[in-house]
């Protein structure tokens, strides 16, 4: 079983070092030995962001510079419109549309330029520390496969059948260096599925519920299809939410930024995606995956009993304004 996992993307106008320290890529800023007073994060995706949000907490001035129009191009657009708010309200500053050309290390940290993402005048900015958190790609260069007539896409990943089968049967490959999202729990899956293979028996993996949890303060996490994807694929659905600054436990706690949505199919009240943005998001989603899992309605979880008070219950009432109305 091929489970090589992925590694940095590297950005050619911006080269890493960790050794010396002032670009670095999410390993190097583990190891960052004082806290910076500006740093730069290139690249608006959950790696860059979730870095960022712990030096900001610290005291660093963030700024996340992003080729695209918005963060995280793949969420939910209302999840990350609202996420980007969240941030900016903690001090985190943005440079969106935005591409950097060159750097240059300097005595006193970095010096970036940039331009914006369709061309235009060119602007320079210094910080402290440059995070290069552009991606992953698949690890899977000095395997060897090319010999053994296993094929890569153009991406490097391995091609596999839906029994994770190589060209070569007797091979299997899973996780990051294979299609799909690049996540830990997913690999978790396909290895148990892939190795479930081996023995004979049917492994399976739901690619519809595997959860995404952005781990900044507040949490993100989503599972299932966005808005964007359903009118994309002319799904009708039926849209509930319920936000946080409305439930008891979240106000207490003095976290009560964000909101739950749920989408249900217009025609079966099944529960085709969920998004949430606030504290214990990355928790609270496993209600939502196995919801999906088992083929639940938005009604079935707004009439289950959820305790009070807790968070969960802004799930409860979500699922309540999907199918009728919350309390």
């Amino acid at each position: 079983m091929i489970a090589t996992g992925s590694e940095v993307t590297p950005l050619p106008p911006v080269p890493v070092d960790n050794s010396v320290g002032k670009i670095v890529d999410s390993t190097g800023a583990l190891d960052i030995p004082t806290i910076p007073s500006k740093m730069a994060v290139i690249g608006g995706g959950v790696i860059g962001l979730e870095m960022g949000s712990v030096w900001s907490r610290l005291g660093t001035e963030v700024t996340v510079i992003e080729f695209m129009d918005r963060l995280c191009p793949a969420m939910d657009v209302e999840l990350t419109k609202k996420f980007q708010t969240t941030l900016k309200k903690q001090g985190f500053k943005f440079k969106m549309k935005t591409k950097v050309t060159e750097s240059k290390v300097t005595e006193g940290g970095v010096e970036l330029t940039m331009e914006p993402s369709k061309g235009g005048e060119e602007k320079k900015d210094e910080y402290d520390i440059v995070l290069v958190a552009t991606g992953r790609r698949p690890y899977t260069e000095g395997l060897n496969l090319d010999n053994m007539g296993i094929q890569t896409d153009a991406l490097g990943r391995i091609a596999v059948d839906e029994h994770f089968r190589t060209a070569v049967p007797s091979i299997y490959a899973i996780g990051d260096c294979i299609d799909g999202p690049m996540l830990a729990h997913k690999a978790e899956e396909e290895g148990i599925a892939a190795v479930e293979t081996m023995a004979g028996f049917a492994g399976h993996v739901n690619y519809d519920a595997i959860p995404g949890v952005i781990y900044t303060y507040p949490e993100v996490a989503s599972v299932g299809k966005t808005e964007e994807e359903l009118k994309e694929a002319g799904v009708t659905y039926n849209k509930g939410s319920f936000p946080f600054a409305a439930n008891s436990r979240a106000r207490a706690n003095g976290s009560s930024e964000g909101f739950v949505k749920v989408l249900a199919d217009a025609s079966t009240d099944r529960i085709v995606g969920v998004h949430i943005l606030g504290p214990n998001a990355g928790e609270m989603i496993a209600e939502g995956v196995i919801g999906m899992e088992y083929g639940a309605s938005s009604e079935d979880i707004a009439r289950t009993c959820h305790a009070h008070p807790t968070l969960s219950e802004a799930f409860k009432e979500a699922c309540m304004d999907t199918y009728d109305k919350p309390i």
